[in-house]
């Protein structure tokens, strides 16, 4: 199974692509990041994101998609622009075809570290174990991505346990 997990946003969207072997061990495919400037109008930025994840899609033809959900406890101007983002990366995915699944951060940090408050260094390492890396994959953005990405391996897996 190969699963392509995002950590949403505008200026910078993680992506990570993951697949897990035929022995249940996971391996990177790619990681990195979508990057659109702050100069550019809100629509050019979007249609770059909507065709920096289509041709993710396209390139790596994953069996699923996890996608980070929003957390904001106090900036609303952030939380609707990164929304935003998110909704053309929900759009892109579903016309790839891609089943769907949204992650709070929480609940990414317990799959990954076995806690929920897990810090962002405890996070890359576990990530950097998980995949067998040899450095922690950076930047902050991918690393994320590549967590949700391992996140949705875990309950595709454990979902299939329960049918």
């Amino acid at each position: 199974m190969i699963t392509l997990g995002i950590d949403p946003g505008t200026a910078t969207v993680g992506y990570g692509v993951v697949e897990e072997l035929n022995d249940g061990t996971l391996q990177a495919i790619d990681y990195g990041v979508i990057i659109t400037k702050p100069t550019q109008a809100m629509p050019d930025r979007l249609a770059i994101i909507y065709d920096g994840i289509a041709a993710l899609a396209e390139k790596h033809k994953p069996d699923r998609a996890g996608v980070e959900e929003l957390f904001f406890a106090k900036n609303v101007t952030t939380a609707i622009t990164v929304a935003q983002g998110r909704g053309v990366i929900l759009l892109a995915l579903a016309k790839a075809g891609l089943t769907i699944a949204e992650y709070k951060p929480n609940n990414i940090k317990q799959s990954i570290s076995g806690y929920g408050g897990a810090k962002k260094p405890r996070m890359q390492e576990m990530v950097r174990i998980l995949l067998g890396l040899e450095e922690r994959p950076k930047p902050d953005d991918a690393a994320d991505a590549l967590a949700i990405a391992i996140t949705d391996i875990h309950s595709a897996r454990y979902s299939s346990l329960m049918d």
